[in-house]
């Protein structure tokens, strides 16, 4: 699959990888920064952003459409950054192209199958506005207040609301989600991962770390205090410090 994607920058490479229900825009903060001193790849994976839509999605299928784009561009040596979802993306790489990664930087996500569903409401809430035939946001926002959902949740979603369409494959995430939320453990990967927690997010708890462990035997640590899931939102300088200490001078 032939993802659409943002290059910018020189040096070595550095790919950011967005998680569930987000776009290539949402690590910007990170990017721009980065782009000082290293060449950024920002990519909308598959079912997401202006990527193409496919009926089935699951790690392997977006680690592989990365490859693919990886070999177009000629990359090796390669940085990636991933949050949520994209973190999942990440290590799935480290199974697939062990050679290739050169590091790992994963944000408040772990290498383990999540029992619980923490986005039924925002479905109910995306088919709901999809089946009202809205064109505004305005209109759809109010649509998704109905179903309760947070404020800071439905501005991140409305962010891929466009013209009446969301651009991310709602159906195609809402069928593959236990794919979404689930793991298969990848060989031990014995280069540098960084893990980035928020202190206050359930996404990383210390009953992962025999799983992180042996997946990722160099990984390390930080925690982002008082910080929930997006940490690199809310506090995006500290996650770029981090990110800068792995990286090579």
């Amino acid at each position: 699959m032939k993802l659409n994607y943002r290059l910018q920058g020189n040096g070595p490479i550095i790919v950011l990888l967005h998680g569930l229900f987000g776009n290539l825009d949402n690590l910007g903060v990170i990017a721009r920064d980065l782009q000082h001193d290293f060449q950024t790849l920002q990519v909308d994976l598959r079912n997401h952003g202006l990527s193409p839509h496919s009926s089935d999605i699951n790690y392997r299928l977006m680690a592989e459409d990365l490859l693919s784009l990886f070999d177009e561009l000629a990359l090796n040596d390669i940085t990636v950054v991933g949050h949520s979802m994209g973190g999942k993306v990440a290590m799935m790489l480290t199974e697939l192209a062990a050679e290739r990664i050169a590091r790992l930087v994963i944000i408040d996500m772990a290498p383990v199958a999540y029992p619980e569903r923490h986005h039924d409401d925002v479905f109910a809430a995306l088919n709901a506005v999809t089946e009202s035939k809205v064109t505004q946001r305005t209109q759809a926002a109010e649509i998704m207040r109905k179903s309760g959902l947070h404020e800071g949740v439905i501005s991140f979603l409305l962010k891929s609301f466009n013209q009446g369409e969301w651009r991310f494959n709602v159906p195609a995430l809402q069928q593959h989600y236990s794919d979404i939320i689930g793991w298969h453990e990848v060989s031990a990967w014995n280069k540098p991962v960084m893990f980035i927690r928020g202190e206050l997010s359930p996404y990383i708890q210390d009953s992962y770390r025999p799983a992180i462990a042996r997946q990722f035997p160099q990984a390390r640590a930080y925690v982002a205090a008082g910080c929930g899931h997006w940490v690199h939102a809310e506090k995006p300088q500290q996650v770029i410090r981090v990110i800068r200490k792995m990286l090579p001078s």
